[in-house]
């Protein structure tokens, strides 16, 4: 069972209204994340405590890492894109953008151990069921794998790669799929497991070294660590902000987690009880996460 060494910490009052997009870069030993609704891309250095933002025109939902090219692919509005924030005097630019109703954007994202990049997309609203699931190639191939999604949470990959979790976040659902890591293909869907009353909605989740699930609890303030096979309950970080978005392993030795949070969906008072909603945190434990693929583009 892992084990939190250390209470949660703050490491960046950001305020975000929309925190979101975990990624640990290996090349930088540094953390980029995003405030969706705020249309920022962050990037801090632990080592240094070095913080830098940019500030984008249209929401930015999720970032992975290139293999081939330098700078991130990253998810805005309505598709796929690049951006380098080693060259931020460049303006992003559209690789693909699927058809997609006008009350949808990108949400949450992120590549497979083969560096294809899976990001979904959700109703503004988070009520209409319009939400898509895409799987996008290195070479620009864009195909459509699941619809019918409110809000496209996740997704993550079981340690021997054969089964992929998804969040559908609005209706409390964590999906499990049979995931052909060769043709990169889901099948089998199921439901895996449904959060308890009262104990919020699945968010981002990421896996760790040894396949276990930690899953984000929107509105649920925390994140909960969940066996692979039977989905109980393992460990519990409790945070200080009601809105838990998403999460990834970093620092040099892959034992930290960095958290994500949200004021959106507050109100004032509720603003005012919880000073820390929208704040990046972080976590040590005793057990390593995994290293976020590249995307192989």
């Amino acid at each position: 069972m892992p084990r939190v060494l250390a209470p949660p910490r703050c490491v960046w009052d950001a305020k975000a209204e929309l925190g979101e997009g975990t990624l640990w870069s290996q090349r930088e030993q540094a953390l980029y994340w995003l405030d969706i609704l705020g249309r920022r891309l962050h990037r801090f250095d632990p080592a240094s405590g070095a913080q830098a933002t940019w500030q984008f025109d249209e929401e930015i939902s999720a970032a992975a890492e290139r293999e081939k090219e330098p700078g991130l692919l990253i998810t805005l509005r309505r598709g796929f894109a690049t951006f380098d924030p080693a060259r931020p005097q460049v303006p992003p630019r559209y690789l693909h953008q699927p058809e997609e109703p006008a009350g949808n954007r990108f949400n949450d994202g992120k590549c497979d151990p083969q560096g294809r990049f899976w990001g979904g997309t959700m109703d503004w609203d988070c009520q209409a069921p319009t939400g898509v699931l895409y799987r996008f190639d290195g070479d620009g191939t864009c195909t459509r794998h699941e619809s019918g999604i409110t809000v496209s949470n996740g997704p993550t990959w079981s340690a021997d790669g054969r089964t992929m979790y998804f969040n559908d976040t609005a209706p409390n659902r964590i999906l499990a799929y049979d995931f052909d890591p060769e043709a990169g293909t889901l099948s089998n869907r199921r439901n895996w497991l449904r959060l308890a009353p009262g104990e919020g909605y699945p968010d981002g989740m990421t896996t760790d070294a040894a396949g276990r699930l930690w899953i984000c609890h929107w509105g649920g303030s925390c994140v909960s660590c969940h066996d692979p096979a039977s989905g109980a309950e393992l460990t519990r970080i409790e945070l200080p902000a009601a809105h838990i978005t998403d999460c990834a392993f970093g620092g040099p030795d892959l034992r930290t987690l960095y958290i994500t949070s949200a004021w959106s969906g507050l109100d004032a008072a509720q603003r005012d009880a919880q000073p820390l909603a929208g704040a990046l945190f972080a976590v040590e434990l005793d057990s390593p996460g995994l290293p976020a693929p590249l995307f192989g583009g």
